[in-house]
């Protein structure tokens, strides 16, 4: 332990984030705390990834079995499927509580301190912390702040937590409305028509933007859109914003258009919930006893090795990981950021590499991606002076695919034509959450598809989905 000081490092906020950051830090062999004012586990655990992959597991299987003409093409007949909201909601639940036990858990046993309540900086290596009983200071060599994040409820929509809501409510499953309103097409917004729609409800999916689903590639866009929405009882608004909400039984939600801010009708649904994305929650972090500030956005500004800058320069010992950094408002991206963290205060120079880190929305099929959309790959060509190339596989030629009956599905790989690198990878299909980890590693280890093309997969395997794609990039 460094002298002078009660902890190597102590960090503020036992998120996903945190807790990796404190588990490496034990294994670095750093005397380790952290700071927790809420949950253990964060919104991960508690509000977001544990507890709506539980909800789209359960609907997930009620689609499958009330799904009679799949079946029927394997050979199988199921009647009368039926389920009970409470019970799915309390699997999702009890789920929560392992893992939250099991990272509270993980913690004591590398006898990492916790502390609960609420952490701010007080000056440089000095952390205040108020709880029930008082409040007290410790010092530490190094602090890592890790606050998190929450729902954004943009102006004009009143949120009551019952009728209007955001997915903070919306993973407890306390109802199934008949109709809900779903404002937003995103990563949360998807996910949630997928339970809905699956349990039976009837959705109005609301987009301000002139396209659904604006943060995907577009290829793969399209065709989750064909796939997840057009099929499924879901009308959609594009380019329209819902200008005011007003909780009740019925709820109001009076539409505008998105850019001429004009009106443009009111509709009446059961429930709305509000999936508008996420904003830091960087307030009351004492940041200021340290000459640091947040960004017009509010985020922390980092650079890659998570040091925490206050107008381009670093601040000492401080450092941020995770949604407050504003760079990918993803759990494992926090986690990652952790590590790195821990790396540089240990003294061995590490960078985040953003661009192999994956994303995925665990819908039915799933959608993956790592690294950059042809819209962002061509603009960095035009800049740098080079060509890109894009070579696509589908499922409908997977054998695997069509064994499970599960033949919707498309590979995008992008790639530079002169050296082959891999720039980006999307899929839409069965398993895509597994299967992009493969392109993750390519794009990390800047592989090119000249290499990846003469690599073996194992037949019969959904995996041959992006072999068969690299193979095209190859002979194209």
């Amino acid at each position: 332990m460094s002298d002078g000081f009660d902890y190597d490092l102590v960090i503020i906020g036992a998120g996903v984030g945190g807790h990796g950051a404190a588990l490496h830090a034990v294994s670095c062999g750093l005397k380790t705390a952290i700071i927790e004012a809420a949950d253990m586990g964060g919104t991960c655990v508690n509000r977001g990834c544990i507890p709506s992959k539980a909800l789209l597991a359960a609907s997930g299987r009620v689609r499958d079995l009330r799904n009679a003409h799949h079946l029927k093409s394997l050979g199988i007949q199921v009647d009368n499927v039926s389920f009970n909201r409470e019970a799915i909601a309390s699997h999702a639940g009890s789920l929560v509580a392992k893992i939250q036990g099991d990272l509270t858990n993980s913690l004591k046993r590398l006898n990492v301190d916790i502390i609960r309540g609420w952490g701010k900086l007080a000056g440089s290596q000095k952390v205040s912390i108020t709880t029930d009983s008082g409040e007290k200071t410790i010092t530490a060599k190094d602090i890592i702040l890790s606050p998190g994040s929450i729902p954004f409820v943009p102006p004009g929509i009143e949120v009551d937590g019952k009728t209007v809501y955001t997915s903070d409510q919306g993973v407890k499953l306390e109802t199934l409305p008949d109709w809900v309103a779903i404002i937003g097409s995103g990563y949360i917004g998807l996910e949630f028509s997928d339970v809905y729609s699956a349990l039976g409800c009837e959705i109005t999916m609301i987009e301000a933007l002139d396209q659904l689903m604006p943060g995907f590639d577009r290829d793969i866009a399209k065709l989750a859109e064909r796939v997840l929405i057009t099929p499924r009882d879901i009308e959609t608004y594009v380019g329209i914003y819902a200008k005011r909400v007003i909780p009740g039984s019925p709820v109001v939600i009076e539409l505008a258009n998105f850019k001429t801010k004009e009106d443009v009708g009111t509709i009446e649904v059961d429930a709305c919930l509000v999936a508008t994305g996420r904003i830091p929650m960087t307030e009351n972090l004492g940041l200021e006893s340290v000459g640091a500030e947040r960004d017009r956005r509010n985020f922390i500004p980092v650079n890659d090795k998570m040091e925490v800058l206050s107008s381009g320069e670093v601040v000492p010992h401080l450092w941020a990981i995770g949604d407050a950094t504003g760079k990918m408002m993803l759990a494992h991206a926090a986690s990652a950021q952790g590590i790195t963290a821990v790396e540089n205060i240990c003294g061995r120079s590490r960078e985040i590499d953003y661009q192999s880190i994956p994303a995925a929305a665990f819908t039915h099929p799933e959608v993956s991606y790592v690294g950059m959309t042809e819209v962002q790959a061509q603009e960095k060509a035009t800049a740098a002076g080079f060509q890109i190339g894009v070579a696509k596989s589908y499922f409908k030629g997977n054998s695997k695919a069509l064994a499970e009956g599960e033949a919707d599905g498309i590979a995008k790989v992008i790639y530079r034509k002169d050296t082959g690198e891999v720039l980006g990878v999307h899929i839409f299909g069965i398993h895509a959450s597994d299967l992009i980890h493969e392109a993750s590693a390519a794009i990390a280890n800047r592989q090119s598809v000249h290499t990846l093309a003469h690599l073996v997969h194992a037949h019969p395997t959904l995996s041959e989905v992006l072999d068969e794609a690299y193979k095209r990039a190859v002979t194209s």
